[in-house]
């Protein structure tokens, strides 16, 4: 199949272009590289290009007979949503309606898309399954959610076949080290207590140990990255025209902040200094995903779904590669 991944110069985009090149697709790369590093896209594949460029994006799809699109693309900072929510619903929300809408030009009907436990908001229930009422407390999670309910209405209306992968935190890097993770600013928990130990970093905080969690600290699911494309290549091949399937990615089974500074001191041999800080708003106590859905639709299982394996490929590629892409 040809396939256009968008973002695919991004962290899990990345990994899913390889994915999906290594399983025998003609994959194309479209990312505009402000957050991206082309040296993560596949070599000879990459087209520098914005998704607003609706036009351009129509002749590219049309051009390269692109049956089937994956798209990653979109800003993904909670913080920086609530300060700058312009950016959010430019990058995320208009930027997909014109891919959305170039698809349609193009006659491509097929997509699958990159959304988040973020349209949960701060769900009642854990582990999360996917009929949680979907209540966003940040841009972030509302323009992921605004994109899900235009993917819906375009199911409906245009036959286009769609799925939504909501997943949860995204961890690890490709266990044969030259593939991972390289965010400015970082923002993800294991990455940043990682600098801790190549010592580019002081010590990690630790924000809030008072939560109702067994030890005072929040708790997440953290599915591996490779285990995350794998789910993208299942969820593509059994789109439906009109239907959109709507799954958690995720392990089920959650570990603490505590716990992960301690498996990565395990990991790396580092004693990771670490200081407790005042919780930051907004962060829920608990979420953990019901993903059973997805295991039994795609018939999916994370193959890293414990988390000193997790942290051992991300120690792997961060101590290997301690600037990124740039090393």
């Amino acid at each position: 199949m040809r396939i256009l991944v968008t973002g695919g110069a991004g962290y899990v985009g990345s990994h899913a272009a390889r994915l999906l090149n290594q399983s025998g697709h003609e994959v194309w790369v479209y990312d505009n590289l402000s957050q991206g590093h082309r040296e993560a896209a596949i070599p000879g594949r990459l087209i520098v290009g914005e998704l607003l460029d609706r036009k351009r994006l129509a002749e590219l799809l049309r051009e390269k007979r692109i049956e089937a699109v994956m798209h990653f693309a979109a800003s993904a900072l909670v913080g920086e949503s609530v300060t700058n929510p312009a950016k959010y619903y430019q990058n995320n929300l208009v930027a997909s309606l014109s891919l959305l809408d170039a698809m349609r030009d193009a006659g491509v009907s097929r997509i699958v898309f990159s959304s988040t436990t973020a349209t949960y908001g701060a769900p009642r229930v854990v582990p999360i399954t996917e009929d949680e009422p979907q209540q966003p407390i940040n841009p972030y999670g509302f323009t992921k959610l605004a994109i899900e309910r235009a993917l819906s209405d375009y199911a409906s209306a245009y036959g286009l076949a769609v799925a939504a992968l909501r997943y949860f935190n995204a961890a690890g890097a490709s266990p044969d080290g030259d593939l991972g993770e390289d965010h400015d600013p970082e923002t993800h928990l294991i990455p940043l207590v990682l600098q801790v130990a190549l010592g580019q970093r002081e010590k990690i905080f630790i924000f809030g140990d008072d939560y109702p969690t067994p030890d005072g600290t929040c708790i997440r699911d953290y599915v591996h990255v490779d285990d995350l494309a794998t789910a993208h290549l299942a969820a593509l091949e059994r789109l439906e025209p009109g239907q959109m399937m709507r799954l958690n990615l995720g392990t089920g089974r959650g570990h603490s902040v505590r716990e992960v500074v301690d498996t990565c001191r395990r990991v790396t041999g580092h004693p990771i200094p670490a200081e407790v800080s005042e919780r930051r708003p907004g962060d829920p106590p608990e979420l953990v995903a019901d993903a059973s859905r997805a295991f039994q639709q795609l018939q999916w299982q994370p193959r890293y779904a414990d988390l000193e394996t997790i942290v051992e490929t991300a120690w792997r590629w961060h101590a290997s590669r301690p600037h990124g892409f740039q090393s």
